[in-house]
């Protein structure tokens, strides 16, 4: 254990939250990444729109999918203009 987090098991990247993950936030910054990378925050319920937002409020493409998933099965949406 690391800092009292069991690293076996997926835990929120909210800030503070220390939940379970049960969502993957997938994204990319298109300033400096290419189509075909994506980065993945973990997500509860609770905060997943709060994260998606957050990122989509940057232009950033992004979309929210069930499960764990290091992103290379999702198709991002084009980044807003």
């Amino acid at each position: 254990m690391i800092l009292g987090m069991d690293p076996g098991t997926p835990q929120c990247s909210r800030a503070g939250c220390r939940e379970g993950a049960s969502l993957s936030v997938v994204w990319r910054n298109p300033r400096i990444h290419t189509a075909e990378r994506r980065k993945v925050w973990l997500a509860c319920a609770e905060h997943a729109p709060y994260l998606h937002d957050f990122l989509a409020s940057r232009g950033f493409p992004v979309a929210i999918r069930a499960g764990l998933t290091d992103g290379t099965d999702v198709d991002l949406p084009e980044a807003a203009a």
